[in-house]
């Protein structure tokens, strides 16, 4: 069996790993040189990819550091935040290591119920607190255990704007005033909702205004990306020619979550592909997707579903009030179009793409624009 090389869950290796030299780069530079990274993207352009893929790279350099990834989207408060850290934690240094135990040791004094997922092995952790200041006290020891290590450490957080949502009212200058002492450790904080993280970090009112070297993550560049999937194909023994490698890339918009879903489908079709199986395939996964895409017609007021269609069979808009734009579909007035916009942006449906000369807005999924551009 030829493996499928088009990977749309984690990350296997380099080999599948399309491009980003100089954004791996940059944060490999940054960790040398004693900064922070704020790396910011649409969610689905692969920064949960490209973390793992420094991490690979630093190895492959033989820098002497720990890595570690957290994911803190799912967290709800600073609770959650300390719960989570501390399982990445357990996980990186497992107990029958040196590292482990000493990690263990120190949660000892913390007094947390361990137990073990039945199904994964994966350890799991309780905290209980007598008060504010014992919470706050947990989160700290486990950065200074980080921090007290031989090698430096790199920790990424992603999805990090999702503190801003906490409970808890002070978690932003908690966390400025924790990561700032912590010497040995080199922070990457990731996050998909962009006005969210400019605002934390570039705001001079806000704890970590200029704290860190700002990233932002765009598309792939598309010669690369055509490059990297014939390829693949060629790797394989089997071919695929220019103009179904274009018609991919324009189809998908080089979005990296759709470009890859799309070539993995297109792999498994055969050995010869031609621009007719790639369409084919394009087709089976709106016909697959579209029972999931139909629901958000119930989800949705009638003012945001009509806009959401509007804008996707227009592709992208710029001038989301303009008289001609409001009258072709028939979707409102300009109040309530902004405030169906704004909406849809909330619930990431919609996505905003500044440039120097303008706003412009489209669907975030790729497969559901194209979906309801067919089917509306």
């Amino acid at each position: 069996m030829v493996k499928n090389p088009f990977i749309v869950k984690g990350y296997e290796s380099a080999d599948f790993f399309c491009d980003r030299d100089a954004e791996t780069t940059e944060i490999i530079a940054n960790i040398q040189n004693g900064r922070d990274t704020t790396l910011i993207s649409p969610r689905k352009y692969g920064k949960t990819g490209l973390i793992l893929h420094v991490f690979e790279m630093a190895k492959k350099k033989r820098l002497k550091i720990d890595t570690l990834y957290v994911d803190i989207y799912a967290t709800l408060s600073l609770d959650d935040l300390t719960k989570t850290l501390a399982e990445s934690i357990l996980r990186a240094f497992p107990e029958r290591t040196s590292v482990g135990k000493t990690f263990l040791s120190v949660l000892k004094g913390l007094r947390p119920t361990l137990t073990y997922d039945s199904i994964s092995g994966a350890p799991q952790l309780q905290f209980n607190y007598g008060s504010v200041a014992e919470k706050e006290y947990t989160l700290k020891s486990l950065f200074e255990f980080l921090n007290s290590r031989d090698k430096g450490v790199v920790l990424a957080f992603d999805e990090f704007q999702q503190i801003s949502e906490y409970p808890e009212k002070n978690v932003e200058a908690l966390l400025r005033t924790y990561t700032q002492s912590m010497r040995n450790i080199r922070f990457i904080f990731c996050g998909s909702k962009k006005r969210l993280m400019a605002e934390m970090f570039t705001s001079a009112g806000r704890p970590f205004f200029s704290s860190t070297s700002l990233l932002t993550l765009g598309k792939i560049d598309g010669a690369k990306y055509a490059e990297f999937i014939k390829q693949h194909f060629k790797n394989a023994g089997r071919t695929i020619n220019d103009e179904s490698v274009a018609w991919i890339l324009h189809w998908t918009r080089r979005h990296t979550f759709y470009t890859q879903s799309l070539c993995n489908e297109v792999f498994a079709q055969g050995v010869s592909v031609t621009l007719p199986i790639v369409k084919a395939a394009a087709q089976d996964i709106l016909s697959r997707e579209s029972s999931y895409f139909l629901q958000y017609r119930e989800l949705l007021t009638r003012q945001q579903w009509l806009t959401l269609v509007a804008i996707a069979k227009e592709g992208k808009v710029s001038k989301i009030t303009s008289a001609a734009f409001l009258q072709k579909y028939g979707i409102g007035s300009i109040t309530n179009v902004r405030r169906a916009v704004e909406s849809l942006q909330e619930k990431e449906l919609l996505l905003a793409s500044d440039t120097k000369e303008k706003k412009e807005y489209c669907v975030y999924d790729v497969f559901l624009s194209h979906w309801l551009e067919q089917e509306f």
